[in-house]
């Protein structure tokens, strides 16, 4: 964690700076006809993984033997995606160290990501799996993961004392862990060096990120979004524990569409089929700025109590627009920094691309005094 707090601008002319006019003039990276084209696959990909799985069986068939070493049960269509997941982040992983191989906080947070995919998005559940028949993925908790708070979902019997010890570890980590770590090193202790969502967007991602929409109409449209899947989040759970607590008579029949149509909006069509599909075509970041929960609660918690804050020097900005450009969040960084204002913004995720990319060391990523403002 040493990591986050030595955070500056060590090689400021290496890395993406080098290569800021690439992506506008590369017609895969800037919505040309390969781009769409990928877009397409990865969109059709996520389609027939959720409501097709069946159609991928040729797919998994081959990890067949694999599945069987590590979790000791049969491949299917989610041992197939969380396999091709972290291949992806693994490989575009190494893309993203070759490209970013002078700066030492690009370095450092991408291999954090590499080894939360890897370990604890992957290997851990599937020996979980093996050992106790419950595949808890630790960088996943509520409300990213809401359904994981939803009664049933652990704890089905007085013996299932893993599924209680998994329950409290969400709650903890989302009341004791997240505002801590939020408080010393803003969203991104987890947006950018622990998410699983985070990780594939800032790997496999990473050449669309320019693409994000940085428009005022966008701002607006995604904090009333981000905060409404909140609101669903924390209403959802809450309705369907008070169903619980007195036997099903408050949603009744209604309790299952519930849980299907929440999981089927938000956690299938916003956070796969247009999070990850829609890559080369909105930007890397739509769920996590657009629809993610989790993102939304260590927002709040970033803009009025974390230390975090990115510091401009503007005397020094140059006003060439690549740290606005090259923003995944659709942060206009270059306006702060010509008036030499810091950023402080619910949806920064702290990736430090801005910082890398400015020829002039404008932007450097620090912990100060706690700020106390209003949500932005």
């Amino acid at each position: 964690m040493s990591a986050l707090v030595q955070i500056g601008n060590p090689a400021p002319l290496g890395g993406l700076a080098a290569k800021a006019a690439g992506p506008a003039r590369s017609g895969w990276r800037n919505r040309g006809w390969a781009g769409w084209l990928i877009a397409a696959v990865l969109t059709t990909f996520y389609v027939l993984l959720y409501w097709r799985g069946e159609s991928l069986e040729a797919l998994w068939s081959p990890l067949e033997g694999f599945s069987q070493w590590l979790r000791g049960a049969p491949a299917d269509q989610w041992f197939l995606y969380g396999f091709l997941y972290t291949v992806l982040v693994l490989v575009f992983g190494v893309r993203m160290l070759v490209e970013h191989g002078r700066n030492r906080y690009q370095v450092a947070r991408t291999v954090s990501v590499m080894f939360f995919q890897l370990g604890f998005a992957f290997l851990l559940p599937g020996l979980l799996k093996r050992v106790a028949d419950d595949d808890f993925y630790f960088t996943y908790f509520w409300p990213l993961s809401p359904y994981s708070a939803w009664p049933g979902h652990f704890g089905a019997s007085p013996t299932d004392w893993l599924g209680y010890v998994l329950l409290w570890w969400g709650v903890a980590a989302i009341a004791v862990v997240t505002p801590v770590l939020t408080y010393f090193f803003g969203k991104r202790w987890f947006c950018s060096w622990v998410c699983g969502c985070g990780g594939l967007a800032e790997t496999l991602g990473d050449p669309w990120r320019h693409l994000s929409d940085k428009s005022e109409a966008a701002w607006r449209l995604e904090r009333w979004l981000i905060y409404s899947v909140l609101v669903a989040a924390v209403l959802v759970t809450g309705l369907l524990w008070g169903n619980d607590a007195v036997g099903g008579e408050l949603l009744g029949k209604v309790t299952w569409p519930a849980k299907k149509w929440y999981v089927f909006v938000i956690t299938q069509a916003f956070a796969g089929v247009v999070g990850v599909g829609f890559y080369p075509l909105l930007g890397s970041r739509v769920w996590c700025r657009f629809g993610c929960p989790m993102a939304a609660i260590l927002g709040i918690q970033q803009r009025l109590f974390s230390r975090f804050r990115i510091t401009t020097n503007g005397g020094q900005c140059i006003s060439c627009g690549n740290c606005s450009a090259y923003c995944e969040m659709g942060i206009d960084v270059r306006a702060y920094a010509q008036e030499g204002r810091d950023i402080v913004r619910a949806s920064c995720v702290g990736c430090g691309i801005c910082s890398a990319v400015c020829p002039r060391g404008v932007l450097r990523l620090e912990n100060g005094p706690a700020l106390g403002r209003d949500l932005a």
